[in-house]
């Protein structure tokens, strides 16, 4: 099979489309012909040499695919041979053929079809469990989703407002502030013109958001902790402006405020699995009415995957990019879902 893996080269990691062993599953896996691999940050980090993938998982990247099951593993009932699913993969998805647990899969949502389907499954899970799990997000209640132009929020937005908060949202430009409030965002304020923390304040009458999900890390810490209403709670979950930063404990303690931490990467099959399992009981029935949808920059043939992450790295990505195999499809039954092909920095 064809995959991309990770060459060295001048101290940073280069993309090449290389042969590879087909990978078979092992009890509980499932072995899916590759449609679609979704591109990440983690992905940047990974060939950057920062965030080698976990034991057992192949060395080259993706987290997430979409495609079609071709064999099953010893005690796997569902899904089936045949059927077209997601799934939120360890590693490996930049290839023909990729193995899954099946506890982390799910099948194509109604509506969606099956390349598209790709830049569900990480962004999805990672929107779920921050913002329902670590977050406690209730309705009627304010989020502040910083960085709504990229994959996690563009789904984000989406989701929280499926959820029935009120959303504020960042994004970098007026085109891409227009896409966001296309998305559903209540508030969009271009981080590169307005001050963020004034205008949830004025968004909020004063009082702040209760739930701060963010991508920036060290550089965006202080002003999110300011952008907090009392028992408000932020959720860390990517590190675009560095790894550190100053907290004011003051702050913290004034508001009675809840900093956290996750990856998603990291967690245990089990957790993967819970995560997944209900991310299908409730945000699946979102995504085929239509609440929430896969939001797609590019699809672009795997061989090209180096200038897919280098145009994520460069901040043109709204939304996400996806590399095609262009394995076909086992049925025609679903559409592409809306996209944002074209869109740019």
């Amino acid at each position: 099979m064809r995959a991309v893996t990770i060459a060295p080269q001048a101290g940073r990691g280069k993309l090449a489309l290389i042969q590879a062993i087909r990978p078979a599953p092992a009890a509980g896996e499932v072995l899916v012909q590759v449609a679609s691999a979704g591109v990440n940050r983690a992905d940047l980090l990974q060939r950057a040499g920062h965030y080698p993938p976990p034991p057992g998982a192949p060395p080259w990247p993706g987290l997430e695919i979409s495609g079609t099951v071709i064999v099953a593993g010893h005690g796997v009932s569902s899904p089936r041979v045949g059927d077209e699913v997601v799934a939120l993969l360890e590693g490996g998805g930049y290839a023909e053929y990729a193995v899954a647990r099946a506890a982390q899969t799910l099948p194509v949502p109604d509506g969606v079809g099956l390349v598209d389907a790709a830049a569900l499954p990480e962004a999805v899970c990672t929107a779920w469990t921050n913002l329902v799990d670590t977050a406690r997000l209730r309705p009627g209640e304010w989020v502040l989703v910083q960085g709504g132009s990229g994959g996690v929020g563009s789904i984000a937005v989406q989701l929280a407002k499926a959820l029935g908060a009120h959303v504020v949202a960042t994004a970098g430009g007026p085109e891409r502030v227009a896409h966001v409030r296309a998305l559903g965002a209540d508030v969009v304020v271009d981080h590169h013109a307005s001050d963020v923390v004034a205008a949830v304040r004025e968004a909020t009458g004063g009082r702040g958001v209760d739930v701060v999900l963010d991508v920036l890390g060290g550089g965006g810490l202080a002003d999110n902790v300011r952008a907090l209403a009392p028992d408000g709670r932020l959720v860390v979950i990517g590190l675009q402006q560095g790894r550190r930063g100053e907290l004011d404990l003051a702050a913290v303690l004034a508001t009675r405020a809840t900093v956290t931490g996750t990856l998603l990467r990291s967690r245990t099959p089990a957790e993967k699995a819970a995560i997944v399992a209900a991310v299908r009981e409730h945000v699946w029935p979102m995504v085929a009415d239509g609440r929430v949808r896969p939001v797609v920059h590019a699809r672009l043939p795997l061989a090209d995957a180096d200038d897919a992450l280098t145009s994520l790295e460069r901040g043109e990505v709204f939304g996400k990019v996806l590399l095609v195999t262009g394995a076909p499809a086992a049925s025609s039954g679903a559409t592409d879902a809306p996209s944002a092909q074209g869109w740019d920095a």
